[in-house]
């Protein structure tokens, strides 16, 4: 099996069987974001207790790759510091402009470095992991 392959059945197994789909009880940190070229939606829950996300949830609608990346996203940030959260958006904003980027936290997320391929689908991948940035800010802020 090729790579590609790999990848591709990876980014289709989170989107048919998505992790930490669904919605949190109140209190929880929440940040809706959109595509508007493509129309992905995203509302991303965070539960946070002393600067640390302790449960990261989401609903939404959207390709392959918005809702893939969101499972994996929220997968990989549970129990990491803002910090830590921070550095992986970070780390995936560079996948995304084709660096050689390793997630020790989530190998998954690496299915995603194809995206580079494809400018247009980016802003697909990325959703989910401006959603954290913003809802890290509002919560740092408070």
């Amino acid at each position: 099996m090729q790579l590609d392959d790999l990848y591709r059945r990876v980014i289709m197994d989170h989107y048919k069987n998505p992790r930490n789909r669904g919605t949190m009880d109140e209190g929880a940190v929440t940040i809706n974001l959109n595509n508007p070229t493509c129309g992905d939606r995203i509302s991303l829950q965070l539960q946070v207790e002393d600067g640390v996300v302790s449960n990261a949830k989401y609903t939404g609608e959207g390709c392959s790759i918005s809702m893939s990346s969101a499972s994996m996203m929220t997968e990989a940030v549970k129990g990491k510091s803002f910090q830590q959260a921070l550095e992986m958006a970070e780390r995936f904003s560079c996948l995304m402009k084709g660096e050689d980027v390793e997630f020790q936290e989530n190998e998954d997320i690496e299915a995603l470095s194809g995206v580079n391929k494809f400018p247009a689908r980016i802003k697909c991948a990325t959703l989910a992991w401006n959603a954290l940035r913003k809802g890290i800010e509002n919560e740092a802020k408070s």
